[in-house]
């Protein structure tokens, strides 16, 4: 049976961990990998391909940071990714290595059963993204995902100059979770995502069932 993210949370809480410790962890985890530092380096998307459909507002991509700052150390990754668990109609966008990513990084600051565990439950909530070798994984997934907006805690996405070149390439915007969670409005972005008066959250996001829905 999938565990919920309520019961995720409260596992990870045994867990004494911070920010630090998991952009730390993805990076040692991401520098391990040749590829991998190759495409950080510049965090190029130049040679990219044409995508294939229009990128979209409400598709987001967690970047691994993000994902396992959510589960491990809550606050703004947490009130970031409840937005998204909040409504059935936002999408998270993340390429296989991305998750394999997060995973890692829950592992190696927690445990290997939570981590898989979290691995399972993410894994009914995501959506894929095609990612080739070498390429970053946020940056793919928003790509290759039609993602417009990027959440991470790597400050060589998020600082103005990388942003700057990013617009030149792609339509995304990359935020720290706590500036998502201030600027993205469900309100906002539903009558053009939707269509119709917003209705309000209609997702519980620790058991992602409707809003009203028991979980047994």
């Amino acid at each position: 049976m999938t565990a919920m993210f309520a019961d995720l949370f409260d596992r990870a809480a045994e867990y004494d961990t911070d920010i630090e410790a998991v952009s730390a962890a993805l990076t040692d985890r991401r520098s391990a990998s040749e590829d991998d530092s190759e495409s950080h380096a510049g965090t190029e998307t130049a040679d990219l391909p044409p995508v294939d459909c229009d990128s979209s507002p409400d598709r987001v991509v967690a970047d691994a940071d993000a994902l396992a700052a959510d589960l491990l150390v809550g606050g703004p990754a947490r009130e970031a990714l409840d937005a998204l668990r909040s409504h059935a109609w936002t999408a998270l966008v993340a390429s296989d290595p991305l998750l394999d990513d997060a995973e890692a990084v829950i592992a190696s600051l927690a445990a290997d059963g939570l981590a898989a565990d979290w691995r399972e439950t993410v894994e009914t909530w995501r959506e894929p993204a095609a990612q080739p070798a070498g390429d970053h994984p946020a940056l793919a997934s928003a790509y290759r995902g039609a993602a417009m907006q990027i959440v991470s805690l790597d400050p060589s996405l998020t600082g103005p100059g990388t942003a700057a070149g990013l617009r030149d390439r792609m339509a995304v915007s990359v935020r720290e979770p706590r500036a998502f969670a201030t600027v993205f409005s469900p309100a906002r972005l539903y009558p053009e995502a939707v269509g119709g008066e917003y209705p309000g959250p209609d997702r519980d996001p620790r058991s992602m069932d409707p809003v009203g829905e028991d979980h047994h």
